[in-house]
């Protein structure tokens, strides 16, 4: 006797198609967090090329000069090792997806020019700065849009606890190189300055975003190894309020990197757990998958459905949101009035405080970015905050 399929006006053949559709996505969701994996890594060593990079390059040539060839070439070993995956075998991914991964790769290919340029000391170390962030952002874009294919709330909820993670994470790098760039000089302009505390800013929210999302035991490991140190608190303070004299540039360049390349390994460890969760996951799901249901089964626990949103709509647009944030951040041109206008307001803030309470100008900014950080806000917002209630304060003014 021969057998033929049900016609797809069968209720039974919808069940098997969406059974075999519910497979592929899973066997997809295994594959972005194994390319993820990938990303991440290679993401990594071009933030520690990029940080090298602006050390060589603010100080002549003098400094970091094995370790910024050292930096490209574990980059680029990384680079091949991610180009070895797509040569398997054109994976199942959407066409979204396969989209981002055609625009991470046409700016992979441009570093081999950024580093000729580089060696040759003819970039700036913004420029070369811009060019190595460039090529992150559109890495990253991968994970931003695999959380698009989605439709799994488990699963949704990692992933944005992973990218959250991991932006902020590049926002950490961009401090490190922006740093480098102040330190190795042995002054930090206002602009310079501005674009620091928006990349401290920036990382705060991201990390909040995370802790709110993953396991208890993530966020207890971020707490204990992912904070920013005292020392490195101290570094921060002297680059946002002025470098005081008798301080050697170089050597306060070599201790923030140092610091701040301790703290990003930390933060790429929390990846790699991540990571390897979100790996874990996906295999339970196939396997749970794997189980035969019957069709009278799901018929009865889907009986009483109610319509429902999109499974992780809200952290899709959330991610999104984030994605703006560091393409909005990574192509930051703001004008120096602005700049000067924004500093004014906080170095006006910050003597209201040392009047009152009798501080040290040091102190006064500490101050100043904890509350920031507290309230979650920019500390351009809190000091205009304070000097609008400033006649409520005792204090002389001075003209």
């Amino acid at each position: 006797m021969t057998h033929t399929a049900p016609p797809m006006t069968d209720a039974l053949a919808w069940f098997h198609a969406a059974r075999q559709r519910q497979r592929a996505t899973l066997h997809q969701l295994r594959l972005v967090a194994e390319w993820s994996g990938q990303i991440s890594h290679l993401v990594h060593m071009l933030q520690r090329e990029r940080g090298a990079s602006n050390v060589w390059l603010c100080s002549g040539g003098t400094l970091y000069q094995q370790e910024r060839r050292l930096c490209a070439e574990q980059t680029e070993a990384r680079r091949q090792a991610f180009l070895t995956l797509l040569d398997d075998d054109t994976p199942p991914f959407s066409s979204v997806l396969c989209t981002s991964l055609a625009c991470a790769l046409w700016y992979l290919d441009t570093l081999p020019a950024l580093r000729e340029r580089i060696l040759t000391q003819d970039i700036a170390p913004a420029v070369a700065m811009a060019g190595f962030s460039r090529v992150i952002r559109h890495l990253l874009n991968f994970v931003v849009q695999a959380n698009a294919t989605v439709d799994n709330p488990a699963i949704a909820r990692q992933l944005t606890a992973l990218y959250s993670l991991m932006q902020g994470k590049e926002l950490a790098g961009q401090e490190r190189a922006l740093g480098a760039i102040g330190f190795t000089r042995g002054e930090f302009d206002e602009a310079l300055r501005q674009q620091l505390v928006d990349r401290i800013d920036g990382q705060q929210r991201c990390f909040d975003t995370f802790l709110s999302l993953t396991t208890p035991g993530q966020a207890s490991a971020f707490q204990a190894y992912c904070t920013a140190s005292r020392e490195t608190e101290r570094l921060r303070r002297l680059a946002c309020t002025r470098l005081p004299g008798g301080n050697n540039p170089a050597d306060l360049a070599l201790r923030w990197f140092a610091l701040q390349t301790e703290r990003l390994d930390s933060l790429r460890q929390r990846e790699e757990a991540l990571i390897a969760g979100l790996v874990r996951e996906t295999e339970a799901l196939l396997r749970d998958d794997s189980q035969e249901e019957s069709f009278a089964h799901w018929l009865e626990q889907h009986a009483d459905d109610e319509v429902q949103t999109p499974p992780g709509g809200d952290l899709i647009v959330l991610v999104r949101d984030q994605a703006r944030q560091i393409a909005a951040l990574s192509h930051q041109l703001a004008s120096l009035e602005a700049t000067l206008s924004e500093r004014k307001t906080i170095d006006k803030a910050k003597s209201l405080l040392m009047q009152h309470r009798g501080v040290s100008e040091e102190q006064a900014w500490q101050q100043l970015r904890k509350l920031a950080m507290d309230q979650n806000r920019r500390m351009v917002e809190i000091a205009a905050a304070m000097l609008s209630v400033g006649s409520l304060l005792d204090v002389p003014r001075k003209e």
